[in-house]
């Protein structure tokens, strides 16, 4: 099946990898599981093994196709249930709660499907990804901290399971991958959806210019500087300083 660069395909060509992608999802016997572009159904049947069932969202049609003569038989079981769609279109809140988000998803996506699935009322329980290494490494780093890694960090707990290498993939990305955890997903660092907006503000505003002393940026925008040291920039500040100026 030839790899379509307008949908940022990278096709996972290693069963070994798929499985440990699986094992280190902690997938339970009763979990429900969607996942994002199967494409060749590589990681479908490492899931389909380990879950209850597999809800799978596929944008290209001839793939489409293809997975629903392959996985004919799973889809008369109703161990799998597939849906030709894009994933910026779809409506998570029809998915069974407390199901988790298992995929190999297109690079460009990234922010997109974090925000999406972190930020909707009907939160997975875990999400385990397989995001460029890069992104993995900044999101699950202790230090110097980005708008993207607290924006993760302020609803779960990010881990850098293992790393996966270019040639696992057909065709090749120009980058390595990294399969990425995020575990105790929650809401429990905001109580109402004004704190959380606040939050979002404050630290969009905070990092909004890099040379800027984070106090200063905070200002200029009119926002609370709470007990921010006057020296301090906006990667130097922990998720919980944030928060604490979001309570404010």
């Amino acid at each position: 099946m030839h790899a379509k660069k307008s949908l940022g395909q990278n096709f996972l060509m290693h069963a070994r990898i798929a499985e440990r992608i699986v094992l280190v999802s902690e997938l339970s016997p009763n979990t429900t599981v969607f996942e994002i572009g199967p494409g060749t159904g590589m990681l479908t049947r490492e899931l389909l093994k380990r879950a209850k069932k597999v809800i799978a969202l596929e944008a290209d049609y001839e793939l489409f196709v293809k997975l629903q003569i392959d996985f004919a038989h799973e889809i008369l079981e109703r161990k799998l249930e597939l849906t030709h769609g894009d994933i910026r279109t779809f409506d998570i809140t029809s998915l069974p709660k407390g199901y988790a988000l298992v995929a190999n998803i297109p690079y460009y996506l990234t922010g997109e499907i974090f925000r999406m699935f972190l930020e909707t009322e009907n939160q997975p329980s875990t999400m385990t990804l397989l995001v460029q290494k890069e992104v993995a490494e900044r999101i699950a780093r202790t230090k110097k901290e980005s708008i993207l890694s607290l924006s993760v960090k302020a609803y779960g707990t990010p881990k850098l399971e293992f790393s996966v290498p270019r040639g696992a993939f057909r065709p090749a990305p120009k980058v390595d991958s990294a399969v990425l955890t995020i575990r105790n997903i929650s809401r429990e660092n905001f109580s109402t959806s004004e704190e959380e907006r606040r939050f979002f503000i404050l630290i969009k505003a905070g990092f909004a210019h890099k040379r800027k002393f984070v106090r200063r940026n905070l200002i200029d925008s009119g926002l609370p500087v709470g007990d921010i040291p006057e020296k301090a920039r906006a990667e130097d500040l922990s998720l919980q300083e944030w928060l604490d100026l979001a309570h404010t």
